[in-house]
């Protein structure tokens, strides 16, 4: 899996003992200390994940990922945040941020390599076999883009994933269970909670299409895509 990797990571020490166990295993690394640095880095080109320190001087973490997802360059490229921020709210914080893993310091690189490659292959999860649309909203497999019509709809990786389940099962209730197993994959070990962000945020992505009505809360079931009222 040759991917390119940008640790945004203001303790060398840590940055170092990342990159090293990133290069072990044929990735190739790109490094920044700050926001100002990554973003330098980001204008050469995207890369395949970035790892995103919350407590970054200056800008944060935080900040910074709501930037990168609010540029069309860099909203659909995958992000884990390295913090020792592990309470559920600063969780949802970082979810609701465009956040798509937590790794929580101290950590081992096994764990993090673990993790990078999970979330790389829920990014890539379309296999490229055509379209589906479902009340006017349409995925594009091979080009790996949504529309509503003849505008693209921008959104995260994550997000991506949860839309083209939901295109490929449609008028079904999935509980959240059943969706992190789908989506997420029954081997990483993701919070039901995650669940609500990411359907907040693929509400928010079809909000301006008029289409955030099609994701529908079924209380006390979970969640249907449905073109009927």
């Amino acid at each position: 899996m040759h991917k390119r990797i940008l640790i945004v990571e203001d303790e060398a020490s840590i940055r170092d003992m990342v990159a090293f166990a990133l290069r072990r295993v044929d990735m190739e690394v790109l490094q920044a200390s700050d926001a100002r640095s990554a973003l330098i880095a980001l204008a050469d080109g995207a890369p395949d994940l970035i790892l995103l320190d919350w407590m970054l001087p200056g800008t944060s973490g935080l900040e910074l990922a709501r930037r990168l997802r609010a540029d069309p360059r860099s909203a659909e490229v995958p992000i884990i945040m390295l913090t020792a921020r592990g309470e559920e709210t600063d969780r949802v914080a970082g979810l609701e941020a465009g956040v798509d893993d937590y790794v929580v310091k101290p950590f081992s690189t096994r764990e993090l390599i673990a993790r990078i490659r999970a979330v790389l292959r829920r990014a890539q999860g379309d296999d490229g076999t055509g379209s589906i649309e479902v009340g006017g909203v349409r995925i594009d497999g091979p080009a790996h883009r949504v529309y509503v019509g003849e505008e693209r709809v921008e959104m995260g990786p994550t997000e991506y994933r949860l839309l083209h389940f939901f295109l490929t099962h449609p008028e079904r209730v999935h509980s959240r269970a059943q969706l992190l197993d789908q989506v997420w994959g029954g081997s990483v070990y993701v919070e039901e909670r995650t669940v609500d962000v990411h359907i907040l945020r693929l509400r928010k992505a079809l909000e301006p299409y008029g289409c955030e009505r099609l994701v529908q809360t079924v209380r006390g079931a979970g969640y249907r895509f449905s073109a009927k009222p």
